[in-house]
């Protein structure tokens, strides 16, 4: 779907192919739905530096523009606010930053799904207020930042 950036719209930028397969399941629950995945940035560093790059200057652009970064926190307890640290104060609230605790490969083990099985597992959490593939050993740490995201896309992603 081509995106129309002057309606509200989410942009998805993640870190490896992993990441970008879990959003293309998302995406693929949903039919005709504003959102756009980016080309994999190359590692979780790299995703911060193409967010303040390039897309820095597409968001103070065009205001209805959300976009959420898809790491792996590789278990390390201060990645979240590392790269929360990074992210422009004027663009905070339409930043946002999920990712697995450690890497993907290891959710889709536990999980005995592929990376779009996940992807769709939770988009469908998302649509229907359960928590089910987002209550995950390795998904749960996301809980907050996931209800601040919902908030701010659930108008236009999920309408009632």
């Amino acid at each position: 779907m081509s995106i129309n950036r002057s309606q509200p719209h989410l942009l998805v930028l993640p870190e490896d192919d992993a990441n970008r397969q879990i959003a293309n399941g998302f995406i693929l629950y949903f039919n005709n739905c504003p959102i756009q995945i980016l080309p994999v940035a190359g590692g979780w560093r790299k995703t911060i530096e193409k967010l303040r790059n390039i897309y820095v200057s597409k968001m103070r652009k065009y205001s209805t523009c959300t976009i959420v970064l898809i790491i792996d926190f590789d278990e390390e307890r201060t990645r979240l606010e590392y790269v929360t640290q990074q992210i422009p104060d004027d663009l905070r609230d339409r930043v946002f930053v999920l990712g697995v605790w450690s890497e993907p490969e290891k959710l889709g083990r536990d999980a005995k799904k592929s990376f779009e099985k996940i992807g769709d597992s939770l988009a469908n959490d998302c649509a229907n207020d359960t928590e089910t593939m987002w209550a995950h050993e390795l998904l749960k740490h996301n809980k907050p930042e996931l209800l601040r995201m919902i908030a701010s896309v659930k108008p236009f992603l999920f309408p009632a």
